[in-house]
């Protein structure tokens, strides 16, 4: 599941921007190992929102899933890769207070050995994209 640094949390409380890093693979296509992401802490969480959250059951540990929809309790969270695991399927409902926030954007650094000047323009054209909120909500719920 992908997990965020802690250094993302800290000035959490005074600044509601922040920065954090992805390791895992539960959220491709949409995130990518290595990916780094501009978070919107707090707010509206709208189902479709990609968001950053503390995982129910070791609390210290951050992650992001999409927010399928609002449940009893809390949140149904859901990776956008259905073989990786690591979301409400295995812990439920997530309550609302541990959602910190929604992922805005995000930004891909250039991989190592892109020297050429097409690889760099390609690497630009992709590199930053805003992560937006999946129109269909309930396509994977109904499947499973």
């Amino acid at each position: 599941m992908p997990e965020l640094s802690q250094e993302s949390e800290r000035g959490r409380a005074v600044v509601p921007w922040g920065a954090a890093e992805v390791t895992g693979p539960s959220m491709v296509p949409t995130l990518y190992h290595g990916d780094r992401l501009l978070v919107r802490w707090g707010g509206r969480v709208r189902p479709g929102d990609v968001v950053v959250l503390r995982h129910p059951f070791q609390q210290d540990l951050l992650v992001v899933k999409r927010a399928k929809e609002r449940r009893e309790g809390g949140w149904w969270v859901l990776g956008d890769n259905a073989f990786a695991g690591g979301d409400s399927t295995d812990y439920g409902v997530v309550p609302e207070e541990l959602v910190l926030g929604r992922v805005r954007l995000r930004y891909r650094p250039p991989g190592s050995g892109r020297r050429s000047p097409l690889a760099l323009v390609r690497w630009a054209a992709s590199a930053v994209r805003p992560v937006l909120a999946e129109r269909s909500v309930s396509r994977r719920l109904r499947a499973r």
